[in-house]
């Protein structure tokens, strides 16, 4: 394999004269660079002008390596050759280095140029390149290549640190003026789109100033990310702080980098996300019951979020804007953390590419154990860790209750190991002591209601009415791209003699079918029936548009025809129940026989208790339900978000009210819950 590395742009405030005699000094030895032992001249050429100049040298280089190679090499140092080719007319210095030691096992190529700085004809850039190719070293290629790209490393900061030295002792003018770095802050959208020849070319000073402290191989890795994807992805271009994540996230590894990083940019230009702080206002009433914020910073001057956990209606939250408006919402939180660093990192003239969120538990409870919610919860998750790696700086989890551990063994499994890490959990109380919150927010930022001195005008959040949940027709907008590739809930439209029927085929005994519905309007009874011979869809009913119910999209499928016999064709497993409207019911059923297992809702309409001139409403025709169904493997349910739902109650609800004893038999290994 070929190592490779390419360096950013060095520039030295120096005129190119000045660069050029200090790099002179150190030939044939010079004491500031002591892995250079000495060199002698091969070949010199010039024009007859002297403006063009040709020198060969070959140099010998202390090798520092463990003492097994040097006895197996049988070398203590390393002779390279480097062809230096002046071009005074021009004032550049092009600089080719190779290895003549073992150049039949190991190949290095190394490239250098001084040049002018375009912008500033008294200062000098400095580019630098180079490869490693380990072809074979006496079985330890691995070892030889690992020493020598650290070696190559640390040979460069010293080598770097020098010529900065050397720079500095042939000044000997006033030209060496203090100035600041020729190269800007790249501008850009949020996210950092800039133009594509814009950033092949990144200054030192740039990525100290603001990208970090990274080391040269690092750097090189940063530069060849950004070269490769300029050749792939034209026209606008990220902004290297937004590459540099992409890189952390996948350990400097370009070719993974490089892959993650495409899809992301492909996923933004697919949704328009660089323009979705724009394009895109939250509905108010989801502001009003997400209880998050982004609220001042913290002690390192990253971004601060705070988020009432605890008093987040997940189930009320999903059924009232769907998967794809909290999406979108969670979306516009990381693009505006995004444009936060970038204004932290110039407020205080440091790289800031993170920022911090503190989560406040309290309240956090079983009810946040619903599987649909954890579900959405978890694709989200998916997509913030695909398309923003390395944004959270430090999570920090206040008053964790009893329950939290339960749903931290769900959820952490599905976030980045290097994530992970940045958490800090406090239980109780504790999170205020020393080595807790105040160590990382100042007291004068801290909310109130955390104990703080500060006043947060964060959402209270709560349980959202259910007179706000919708339809997933009502919710989702044809002429809007879905950002997740399914959704939580399907809707079924319920009038008399139209039942909806969902078939499941259960192929394993033991399997356990679980469901999880809202009666939306009217009154509905639900069933679930087994047969074991095979089942099909019969027909399917498709509703009409009405300015009662628009229903467009919507259609109910019916299993069961009138001549069919229960006891002979089917039998029910679950007992019909009567659900009222506002109702939400959650259970499952332990199938005790590979079949075909039909989920039944059925419109249901009690005795009306009016008077002979009162007309029932077309409202109290129609009952409308959202469902979803799923079914799991014995030993996933174990310990699942649906046991932990069901076991609320010890026997199903259902079974409560089945007359037989067959039935009985049969429905006691189902649970459910209903909560009003």
């Amino acid at each position: 394999m070929v190592q490779k590395y390419h360096s950013p742009v060095r520039i030295y405030k120096h005129p190119f004269e000045m660069v050029m005699a200090a790099y002179e000094r150190r030939f044939p030895t010079c004491p500031m660079i002591p892995i250079f032992l000495g060199s002698d001249i091969t070949e010199e050429e010039k024009s007859e002008d002297g403006a063009i100049h040709i020198i060969t040298r070959r140099c010998r280089l202390n090798l520092d390596a463990p003492y097994i190679l040097k006895r197996i090499s049988g070398v203590e140092h390393l002779i390279f050759i480097q062809r230096n080719s002046y071009n005074w007319r021009q004032r550049t210095l092009k600089i080719e280095a190779w290895n003549e030691s073992f150049n039949s096992r190991v190949h290095v190529l190394e490239g250098c140029t001084y040049t002018v700085h375009p912008d500033n004809s008294s200062w000098t850039c400095f580019e630098q390149t180079a490869s490693l190719e380990i072809k074979s070293f006496f079985g330890f290629e691995s070892t030889v290549e690992k020493l020598a790209v650290k070696q190559y490393a640390a040979s460069l900061k010293k080598s770097n640190e020098s010529q900065n030295n050397l720079s500095a002792v042939s000044s000997a003018s006033p030209m060496n003026k203090l100035a600041s770095s020729s190269v800007q802050e790249k501008e850009g959208a949020v996210g950092g789109p800039q133009e594509a020849d814009e950033g092949t070319l990144v200054d030192e000073d740039y990525i100290k100033n603001f990208l970090g402290d990274l080391t040269p191989i690092q750097e090189s890795k940063l530069i060849t990310l950004r070269e490769w994807l300029s050749e792939t992805h034209k026209g606008k271009m990220p902004h290297d702080a937004h590459l540099l994540r992409f890189l952390r996230a996948r350990d400097f590894n370009t070719e993974k980098a490089h892959e993650m990083i495409t899809a992301s940019l492909a996923w933004r230009k697919q949704h328009q996300v660089d323009k979705i702080l724009k394009n895109w206002e939250p509905p108010d009433m989801l502001q009003k019951y997400f209880p998050g914020s982004w609220h001042y910073h913290d002690r390192d001057g990253r971004p601060l979020f705070i988020m009432r956990l605890g008093q987040l209606d997940v189930k009320g939250l999903l059924k009232a804007f769907g998967e794809e408006g909290i999406l979108r919402y969670v979306l516009t939180i990381n693009e505006e953390g995004l444009r936060r660093t970038e204004e932290a990192t110039r407020k205080y003239g440091k790289p800031i590419s993170s920022w911090t969120c503190v989560a406040d538990c309290e309240g956090l409870s079983m009810r946040h154990l619903w599987r649909p919610g954890i579900k959405a919860l978890l694709r989200m998750i998916e997509v913030v860790e695909a398309n923003y790696p390395e944004t959270m700086g430090r999570l920090l989890i206040v008053r964790a209750p009893r329950v939290f551990p339960v749903i931290w063994t769900f959820v952490s499994p599905f976030i980045d190991e290097n994530t992970r890490k940045k958490f800090l959990i406090y239980g109780g109380k504790n999170y205020m002591e020393a080595g807790g919150l105040p160590d990382y927010v100042e007291p004068s930022y801290i909310p109130e209601f955390l104990g703080g001195d500060n006043y947060c005008e964060i959402p209270d959040g709560g349980i959202i009415p259910k007179s706000f949940y919708r339809s997933a027709e009502e919710i989702y907008s044809p002429d809007e791209l879905p950002l997740c590739s399914e959704t939580v809930y399907k809707l079924s439209i319920l009038q008399k003699g139209v039942p909806h029927e969902v078939l499941v085929h259960v192929t394993e005994a033991q399997q356990v079918l679980t469901w999880d519905f809202d009666v939306l309007r009217g009154d509905v009874t639900f069933a679930v029936l087994f047969s074991k011979r095979p089942l099909t869809v019969l027909k399917e009913v498709n509703h009409a548009i009405t300015s009662h119910h628009p229903a467009q999209g919507v259609s109910n499928t019916i299993v069961f025809d009138k001549s069919m016999v229960c006891g002979v064709n089917y039998n029910f497993v679950e007992q019909p129940l009567v659900c009222k409207a506002g109702e939400s019911m959650q259970g499952s059923h332990i199938c005790q026989a590979a079949g075909w297992y039909v989920l039944q809702w059925k419109y249901y309409q009690s005795v009306p208790s009016m008077n002979r001139d009162q007309k029932v409403s077309h409202h109290n025709k129609v009952a409308k339900v959202i469902y979803y169904q799923e079914v799991l493997a014995s030993d996933d349910f174990r310990g699942s978000m649906s046991s932990l739902q069901s076991c609320q109650s010890g026997f199903s609800s259902l079974s409560i009210s089945t007359t037989s004893s067959k039935h009985s038999q049969s429905s006691s290994h189902s649970s459910s819950q209903i909560s009003r």
